[in-house]
């Protein structure tokens, strides 16, 4: 897999990591050291069990390539990508550093890509943390996990969450080795985006992840977490398209390109399922974290009020405009009916009164911006909104931000759309498909917000501060991403008031 990958210049850095010697490459210079395994490959009896820390080797290992995505559902291609992988070991991680070495003791962030928790790889161009790693003095580390049915289906005689035990193992080989790449044990910082906003986090819940770091950046946090029923029962209808049933006996001799393509079948029609499953079947959304008891035990936001996060600086966010991107997939952007946006309002605003809430409040919305507004909210804006409030009432910190630029890509038609911050963040302007939406030419807004939100993310896993107050139920004061950026109450009191009194309860099987 070599997707994404920079041209090496000057000589080969080498690193000895607690598995064996290490050779890397230099870029622009930065040392960058990919494909690394931190855990055997899940295959054969490893199948669906839970990682294994990867075996040591002999000699000196070259990491030059990213490791082989694991497999991937069909969206956006990345099937595709994952086809002709050379080898199963799905699970590696990449490292940037700008000073590798044992006594540099610089801050760490370590990234968890999003993707609905169907599809996401480390290789992709737009997660290359060069950039980041070199303006903001920080090691960047990214990692593979596992998706789909693989990391988060709810399989008989399997440990539940399997993605997310990749993740604290992806943490554990940190705490273990980035000493060696230049990195400090003690400041590290797990930052993600959509499901990996998510996956940030369930990791502030789970008690086996604690210790493992010592701040979190929740990107657009998706709201969205089952309940072992609903989990078992989708697995179910995955299984059934093969005729097999959801067990590790049937399903781990199935070629994980077939499990795949399984379920991406009942995603496609999961609105069938829609009075059984809910909400998640009228977004289409067949596999999320499981609050199964052990491996996590409450949603986010119930263990951040009780204290699970209180010791972790959080910085959590969205974008202003989240479901417009989603709504352009959908062929819908500037074509919704009354009727569908009557619908939206009735499937996902909180409450009884919800649907009349929303109308009081926007009363010169339109369909359009009536469908955006109850999607945007109940999926990202306020499932952020809420993280930030759990911790504050704990007696936690948090700092919120709302990426507010209207991205002029793609005729400036996503507005500040899911997924913009990606490339802000990582300052790839020009390189990924998120780039897609700053345009095909970054403009000097672009470079200088990049520069901004670059700036604050570093600030922030450095010294917990990004450059701005941290959030309180009285102000309410967040940083509006913005040309130019400005810090304000926050700008979307009208949804908050609606969703005041919402717990992002998990989600229910609803009928058997």
């Amino acid at each position: 897999m070599t997707v994404g990958e920079s041209k090496p210049s000057g000589t080969q850095p080498g690193v000895r990591a607690a598995a064996g010697r290490l050779r890397g490459s230099r870029e622009a210079g930065v040392a960058v050291f990919r494909g690394i395994p931190f855990a055997e490959p899940p295959v054969g009896e490893l199948r669906f069990a839970a990682p294994r820390p990867a075996r040591g080797w002999s000699g000196v290992r070259e990491a030059l390539s990213y490791g082989p995505p694991p497999p991937q559902g069909g969206h956006f291609g990345m099937d595709a990508l994952s086809q002709d992988a050379a080898s199963d070991d799905w699970l590696t991680v990449n490292v940037w550093s700008p000073e590798p070495g044992p006594g540099a003791g610089l801050p760490v962030m370590v990234w968890i890509q999003g993707g609905a928790y169907v599809i996401g790889m480390s290789g992709l161009p737009e997660y290359d943390g060069g950039r980041l790693a070199r303006d903001g003095g920080v090691v960047v580390v990214t990692f593979n996990y596992r998706v789909g049915i693989e990391g988060f289906a709810q399989i008989e005689g399997a440990p539940p969450n399997r993605g997310l035990l990749d993740q604290v193992a992806a943490l554990e080989w940190v705490r273990d080795n980035i000493r060696a790449f230049g990195g400090d044990p003690d400041r590290v910082t797990v930052f993600g985006q959509s499901a990996g906003g998510g996956s940030v986090a369930a990791l502030l819940a789970m008690g086996r992840a604690a210790g493992l770091f010592r701040r979190a950046v929740a990107q657009s946090v998706p709201g969205t977490f089952f309940s072992p029923d609903l989990a078992a029962d989708i697995t179910a209808a995955c299984a059934a398209e093969l005729g097999l049933r959801p067990t590790v006996a049937d399903l781990s001799g199935v070629a994980p390109r077939r499990l795949s393509a399984a379920g991406d079948t009942v995603g496609a029609k999961m609105d069938q399922w829609a009075q059984r499953w809910g909400r998640p079947a009228h977004r289409t959304i067949p596999f999320s974290p499981v609050v199964d008891g052990e491996v996590l035990t409450a949603t986010p936001w119930q263990a951040l009020t009780d204290g699970a996060g209180r010791d972790i600086e959080l910085l959590v966010g969205h974008t202003r405009d989240e479901q417009r991107l989603f709504t352009a997939i959908n062929g819908l952007l500037g074509e919704v009916s009354e009727e569908q946006a009557a619908n939206a309002l009735h499937v996902f605003a909180p409450g009884p009164d919800g649907a009349r809430r929303y109308r009081d409040a926007f009363p010169a919305a339109s369909p359009d911006e009536l469908y955006e507004l109850v999607h945007s909210d109940w999926l990202f804006r306020m499932p952020s909104l809420h993280l930030a409030e759990a911790q504050t009432a704990a007696g936690g910190r948090a700092h919120v931000y709302e990426l507010a630029w209207p991205a002029p890509g793609m005729g400036g038609a996503l507005g500040a759309c899911h997924g913009l911050d990606v490339p802000l963040v990582f300052g790839n302007l020009n390189r990924g498909q998120p780039a897609m939406l700053v345009g095909e030419t970054p403009s000097p807004e672009a470079e200088a917000l990049s520069v901004r939100m670059r700036a604050a993310w570093a600030s922030f896993a450095a010294h917990g501060d990004p450059g701005w107050p941290a959030y309180d139920i009285g102000q309410r004061l967040v940083q509006l991403f913005d040309i130019p950026s400005t810090v304000t109450a926050y700008p979307e009191e009208r949804s908050r008031l609606i969703w005041q009194s919402h717990t992002f309860p998990v989600l229910p099987l609803i009928s058997r």
